[in-house]
């Protein structure tokens, strides 16, 4: 297949290298260098998203924030400076679900197909390709469940995808082995969680819904960066629970 990838950062870059090796033909771009590994699988690097969008019938985009995703689309280099006629935009970014509607709606009026896809795993499964996708479409938009459920989306649909992703007893495996042996070198920093978060409960103040536990990981996750933790991976949480404990857990 014709697809393009926008976005090669952490999580990017392994995602764009297993469609590589799938054996797709795959025209990328992004803000910083393309790992050498992606061109000897046969990427074509381009400069704009827009180029991207032309040369591909599925475009992935992956950055980091609302802000960069609307630029990716709508920008004067956008994906939607090129035809979308059959078309089809697959936003893997985790952004604000309301925003993300907005994306979609103006995505579909110019003739392409919108899917938001925020991936579950990270590093690691973005490499092992066993990330779990949560795929919001004309059906529905997936979110956590009491969030998806006001919100409009099928909680049953969320709690199928979101069981077999981190949510499920992954989080014990692979970032409880990390806090014992400190190894909090990032597979998703805690900045990036955090601003996940932080769209969390913007949106959820939108629609006058309380998420007590959201907002006390956040505040987790905003001691660790205010001692110097914002670029460590998100398991480093356990770092804010030791300041309060005086106790380390290894």
């Amino acid at each position: 297949m014709k697809l393009g990838f926008i976005g090669l950062g952490i999580m990017g870059t392994p995602m764009a290298i297993n469609l590589a090796r799938a054996g797709h033909q795959l025209h990328v771009t992004t803000i910083g260098p393309v790992a050498d590994e992606l061109l000897s699988l046969g990427a074509v690097s381009v400069e704009t998203a827009h180029q991207v969008t032309e040369a591909s019938d599925i475009i992935f985009i992956m950055v980091p924030d609302t802000p960069q995703v609307e630029e990716v689309l709508f920008g004067e280099n956008g994906c939607t400076k090129a035809s979308l006629k059959g078309k089809t935009i697959v936003d893997m970014s985790s952004i604000s679900p309301i925003e993300t509607k907005r994306f979609a709606r103006q995505v579909n009026e110019l003739g392409g197909d919108y899917l938001d896809a925020p991936v579950s795993g990270g590093e690691i499964g973005a490499r092992e390709g066993t990330l779990s996708i949560m795929v919001g479409g004309d059906e529905a938009v997936s979110e956590a469940l009491l969030f998806a459920s006001k919100a409009g989306a099928d909680p049953v649909r969320v709690r199928q995808a979101l069981m077999g992703g981190f949510a499920s007893s992954r989080i014990l495996e692979v970032h409880g082995e990390r806090m014992i042996k400190r190894t909090f070198n990032p597979g998703f920093k805690i900045a990036l969680h955090q601003k996940d978060l932080n769209l969390a409960l913007q949106s959820a103040k939108a629609l006058a819904l309380n998420l007590p536990n959201t907002a006390t990981c956040q505040e987790l996750f905003n001691t660790c960066a205010a001692n110097g933790g914002s670029q460590l991976d998100h398991s480093a949480l356990v770092q804010a629970l030791e300041l309060m404990a005086n106790h380390k857990l290894a």
